[in-house]
């Protein structure tokens, strides 16, 4: 029978990844290959170039634009402090003196002749690029970056948003239905990755981000509290760069839906354990999911690589990714192995999903996915 791929979120104990980890641009790798990092070890860098200003002196000073070399204190490639005297006129009254001092610290990159500015470029800004988990180098990419090799727990979400952070897994609620709420948040949470059950509300993402927490991990919320939060809709564009103040990953999706119990059980077995997390989502081509990584601290010795997933299996745990059952969970429960024609005319190849409460459904494969792990 052929196989029909449908990406799947993992959810597993113990598994091998491999992350990525590159500079915009060229710059010096500070690791080696066999080397272990933490996650919050810089493993390489690059210098960003400093902002530059322009300073029309020709027209501050009132002169031509050929003449501006006369009346410069400091010449090209010199190094310049904020409000030292750049340039200056010689006048026969001192009452008529007039001193162009620097707006910024920097170095004096040009004086055109032609145009009588002069450019001042800020010193450049060091960019540090982190390890991301903890784990072993084992590859180095010279001038560009490395790749970290990590044994460890790993759940996949849904959906969020935030950046790369790390912190102590915290179990914020007791049950997977338990709706995360502005009560369950307080001062010993600073730093922390916040772990909830089935909902969490706008005024609980306040809380959380009043209380300096580093991100929260919960079944679903509202799309208008999202909204709220960021102060915009979310595009299709990949997620990750957003500035709320926390990382927010979505296990399940949007609306009050429970974790999964697989799910909030994983985390509940690691909780008081360091976890690296990161919101980065993009659904379309170049699929990104937003992820938590538990590292286990185990050498990677011995240890095989997951066989790539061939396709669906009866009892396979899914969950469904379209309306109007968006984010329910259940089981695989037959494979028809002929097309069938669905509401729109289309002839696809479907699939039977058993829910908890005995319920069946047949669905296009293409909306579900897989919930992987061991």
């Amino acid at each position: 029978m052929p196989h029909s791929y449908t990406p799947g979120l993992t959810v597993t104990d113990h598994t091998v990844i491999h992350r990525r980890r590159m500079l915009p641009l060229p710059g010096k790798v500070l690791v080696n290959v066999g080397d272990r990092v933490r996650s919050d070890q810089v493993v390489a860098r690059a210098e960003l170039p400093g902002k530059v200003f322009p300073i029309n002196l020709a027209n501050q000073l009132s002169v031509a634009p050929g003449e501006i070399k006369d009346y410069l204190i400091k010449k090209q490639g010199d190094v310049i402090e904020k409000d030292e005297i750049l340039a200056e006129n010689k006048p026969l009254i001192k009452w008529f003196k007039t001193e162009i001092r620097s707006p910024v610290a920097g170095t004096i990159e040009s004086a055109s002749l032609v145009t009588g500015q002069v450019l001042l470029r800020e010193p450049p800004r060091m960019l540090q690029l982190l390890a991301y988990a903890d784990g072993a180098i084992v590859e180095t990419i010279p001038q560009q970056g490395v790749v970290v090799e990590t044994t460890c727990s790993l759940v996949q979400g849904i959906f969020g948003i935030g950046g790369e952070t790390s912190g102590e897994i915290v179990m914020a609620v007791k049950a997977p239905d338990e709706p995360l709420t502005p009560s369950h948040f307080n001062s010993t949470m600073k730093g922390k990755v916040v772990v909830g059950g089935s909902f969490l509300s706008f005024d609980a993402m306040s809380q959380a981000r009043a209380f300096g927490v580093a991100g929260v991990v919960v079944g679903g919320i509202h799309d208008e509290d999202l909204r709220a939060l960021l102060g915009y809709d979310v595009g299709v564009a990949i997620t990750g760069a957003e500035q709320v103040g926390f990382t927010l990953i979505l296990t399940e999706g949007f609306g009050a839906i429970p974790m999964a119990a697989k799910t909030f059980k994983l985390l509940s077995t690691h909780a008081g354990k360091k976890a690296s997390i990161s919101g980065a989502t993009q659904i379309r081509a170049g699929v990104i999911r937003p992820e938590i990584i538990i590292p286990r601290g185990e050498s990677v010795v011995g240890i095989v690589a997951q066989m790539q997933r061939e396709g669906i299996r009866l009892g396979d745990p899914v969950r469904i990714i379209r309306d109007p059952l968006f984010g329910r969970i259940g089981e695989v429960s037959a494979l028809p192995s002929e097309l069938t024609k669905i509401s729109t005319e289309s002839e696809v190849r479907v699939l039977e999903v058993k829910f908890s409460d005995g319920k069946r459904v047949v669905i296009p494969r293409t909306n579900i996915e897989v919930i992987e792990g061991t």
